[in-house]
């Protein structure tokens, strides 16, 4: 209540202001804080609600001839000829209730803890925290509050994760694709080397981002389960790697050659002169005859009756001897070896005319061992032939050929043209195979 007497006839004007020794003030309490009306503050040492000064906060709060007068919960502006009686001060003993979510404990009032008094209504789920004069109800970590339940919060929304996100009632867990890791920051995926965990790739292991990748040795094959390394079989590939005869070995090939060849190179097959390595077993009346793929012992002295032998492989029929009149005077033994299947016509020996008479015209020819026409000569001039190979032959196989000179000079002839011949005696061992 307030009181005023103004009288403009009047020179003293009396204002009686009567203030209300205290003002009980509602407080309405919210879940975090309390609130005081307006004209107030809430002081946390007392805590009650204060009376805040207008006539010190607010600037010019009275404009003109006013002054500004504060009271509880608000201010007034009267002419500065005004007076105003304050009312008593009220007592130290509260004498109004504590407000909501306070209770009085002797003179002052405390905090009321509605959690530890089960005087609340969150949800089991929940949990119940304290404070000021009221109490908050608190949801989970990984839920949110809406109205009085508890929602669960799908973090798979706010794309934490890099590849792949689940979530779950109150959390979220990242997942990888394949060949790849969680992080340290269980959300970033990493690289899986898998080579160096045991992928199963039989012989080399290359490894990819988020894969692998098995590759094989020279002479292998992936598999069609891409992990397995299969040897390559070379030798069904071609008929060709080798000269003779391809051995398939685990990631690679081999060339063999048969008994009496050794490996030219890797592929090709050379005949072995085993009469230049000492590998035989020919004594000492014989001769090492070194022919494809073996050897022949062939006897020093190859001369047969009337022939004599006068020098190495030559032997002579002498004309004292009855049975030489129809003969060649004389044989030289010559050897050669030739491989099978050889491409024809091809030349193959030459016969040469070692002493020659003035005047005489010479002739050659095959006198023997060829029944099958396998040969035949062609002379090249007066003192030289050469024996052809007319047909492809195959081996193991031996031939043994006299190519006859004739010698006609009609210088020496007293009753008619003088004939002279000689024979060479040429033994042809065929190889077993084309090389």
């Amino acid at each position: 209540m307030q009181g005023a007497c103004v009288s403009a006839l009047c020179v003293c004007i009396c204002a009686s202001v009567l203030l209300r020794s205290a003002i009980s003030q509602s407080h309405r309490e919210t879940d975090t804080y309390t609130e005081c009306t307006d004209g107030y503050h809430w002081d946390p040492q007392t805590e009650h609600c204060k009376d805040i000064n207008e006539c010190e906060t607010i600037p010019d709060a009275c404009k003109g001839e006013m002054k500004c007068f504060n009271h509880y919960g608000g201010y007034l502006c009267l002419p500065r000829s005004a007076s105003v009686i304050p009312a008593p001060e009220p007592p130290n003993t509260p004498t109004e209730a504590c407000p909501l979510g306070y209770e009085l404990h002797g003179d002052s009032c405390v905090d009321v803890d509605e959690c530890e008094r089960e005087e609340h209504d969150c949800q089991p789920s929940q949990e119940c925290i304290n404070t000021l004069g009221a109490f908050t109800c608190q949801c989970p970590d990984g839920y949110r509050k809406v109205g009085t339940e508890c929602i669960d919060i799908d973090e798979c929304r706010f794309r934490y994760c890099q590849h792949r996100c689940v979530n779950v009632p109150g959390s979220f867990s990242c997942q990888c694709e394949p060949g790849f890791q969680l992080a340290g920051n269980n959300r970033s995926c990493i690289d899986v080397n898998e080579c160096e965990m045991g992928a199963p790739c039989s012989q080399r292991c290359y490894n990819t981002y988020g894969t692998f990748l098995c590759r094989c040795d020279q002479g292998y094959e992936l598999g069609p389960d891409g992990f397995t390394c299969n040897d390559i079989d070379e030798c069904s590939y071609s008929s060709y790697l080798c000269q003779y005869q391809c051995v398939n070995e685990p990631g690679k090939f081999s060339c063999v050659c048969p008994e009496g060849y050794q490996l030219l190179g890797s592929r090709l097959c050379q005949d072995i002169n085993e009469c230049e390595t000492g590998e035989h077993q020919c004594t000492d009346t014989q001769t090492c005859v070194n022919i494809h793929g073996q050897y022949q012992c062939v006897d020093n002295n190859r001369c047969q009756d009337p022939y004599v032998q006068v020098s190495d492989n030559r032997c002579v029929c002498p004309v004292s001897k009855p049975a030489c009149r129809d003969l060649p005077f004389s044989v030289v033994h010559r050897y050669m070896s030739i491989t099978s299947e050889r491409s024809v016509p091809s030349d193959i020996f030459q016969i040469q005319a070692t002493s020659v008479s003035a005047g005489a015209y010479n002739t050659f020819r095959i006198r023997s061992g060829d029944d099958n026409g396998d040969f035949y000569i062609r002379q090249i001039n007066n003192i030289s032939a050469m024996l052809v190979l007319a047909r492809a032959v195959s081996g193991p196989r031996e031939y043994t050929l006299d190519l006859e000179m004739v010698s006609v000079n009609p210088l020496l002839s007293y009753q008619g043209n003088h004939q002279t011949s000689s024979a060479l005696r040429l033994s042809i061992f065929v190889g077993p195979y084309t090389f």
